[in-house]
């Protein structure tokens, strides 16, 4: 039997969403879109093969459905959360899950009360490239992590009264609403918990941005290792685009997003005092263009639902990741260094 699925909110990102469907049709029936804007909702309708019915309430799509795909901006992700476990359905939740610690405690809470599935969105945690690329880290196989550099540098400009240009909506700014998915996967690459940290982040170039469209985090962690993650939605050119390089002990791994690459740098001639300047080609560890990482996120949400399984991206994990956002913004906000111990309790 295929799982029935609502997709609710059909804006911006609602055919990146619909084509996270078609790899899966074996397996599920989207049987509702919902959209405060009606047209909206009948436009994703189309793209699907079966044109389910498109609402402009939730309520309407429930009886439709038993899982639910929620795509809506972040201040309205705990009251329609709650709506849809409280109604019996499994949710895959866009990120951030919430806009405060108490929002995301509510919702961990309704889960486990309705013995349901709430899973966050964080796709960038199923790409194959993130995945192997953390199992070596893990697995120490060039040695131990002792930097993981992050970059994500894109144009994303709204019109000022935008809620993603909102503080109070969006919950923050560049960092929070997109950086949060770069800061769950460092916590999850570096594998050790964090102690001390610092953000600073500007709107200076996102002038469009009430709180930081430009931002700049550094960690260190227990074990000793540092990550540093810049991140822009005010880019005008780029050279890295989406890059992830972690140096080790015997060489640097890099993910060239764009080429769908991870790559091994290991250019240094031990017998040559100081030399790290020979050129010696990358070695390609492992290829994943075209991936859709979404579509492998969504099979790991009905793949939970069978088994009843955790998912790899929850909801008390990624309320901790979400928690060292917070504690880097007050930080901030004080001029002072982030105090982040005691935030990770675990990791999987």
């Amino acid at each position: 039997m295929k799982h029935k699925i609502a997709l609710i909110g059909c804006g911006g990102m609602a055919k990146s969403h619909a084509s996270r469907f078609e790899e899966l049709l074996n397996r599920i029936e989207v049987t509702a879109t919902v959209d405060i804007d009606l047209s909206k909702a009948q436009a994703v309708s189309e793209l699907m093969p079966n044109k389910p019915p498109a609402f402009t309430d939730f309520k309407d799509a429930l009886p439709l459905c038993d899982s639910v795909l929620l795509a809506l901006p972040h201040h309205l992700h705990c009251e329609y959360t709650l709506a849809c476990l409280n109604a019996g359905k499994n949710v895959l939740a866009e990120k951030p899950l919430g806009n405060s610690e108490e929002e995301c405690l509510q919702m961990t809470e309704a889960a486990k009360a309705n013995n349901k599935i709430l899973m966050v969105a964080y796709c960038m945690r199923f790409h194959p490239l993130v995945i192997k690329m953390q199992e070596l880290l893990q697995a120490e196989t060039y040695g131990k992590l002792f930097q993981l550099s992050i970059w994500t540098e894109q144009h994303t400009e709204r019109d000022p009264s935008n809620w993603m240009c909102r503080a109070d909506q969006v919950g923050g700014g560049q960092l929070f609403s997109h950086g949060c998915h770069y800061i769950d996967l460092m916590l999850w690459m570096v594998g050790s918990k964090p102690v001390i940290g610092s953000h600073i982040g500007t709107n200076l170039g996102t002038p469009w941005m009430e709180r930081e469209g430009i931002s700049n985090v550094s960690i260190k962690f227990e074990n000793g290792a540092l990550g540093y993650h810049f991140g822009t939605w005010g880019a005008r050119g780029t050279k890295l685009h989406y890059s992830f390089q972690a140096h080790c002990e015997e060489g640097m791994l890099e993910i060239d997003y764009l080429a769908g690459k991870l790559l091994l740098h290991s250019n240094l001639d031990k017998h040559i005092p100081g030399d790290i300047e020979k050129k010696h080609p990358p070695k390609v560890l492992l290829e994943a263009v075209g991936c859709k990482p979404t579509a492998i996120e969504m099979a790991h949400f009905f793949d939970c639902i069978e088994s009843g399984e955790t998912p790899l991206t929850d909801p008390v994990s990624s309320t901790e990741g979400l928690n060292v956002i917070w504690k880097l913004y007050e930080a901030e906000d004080k001029n002072e260094l982030a105090d982040l111990t005691g935030i990770i309790k675990d990791f999987k």
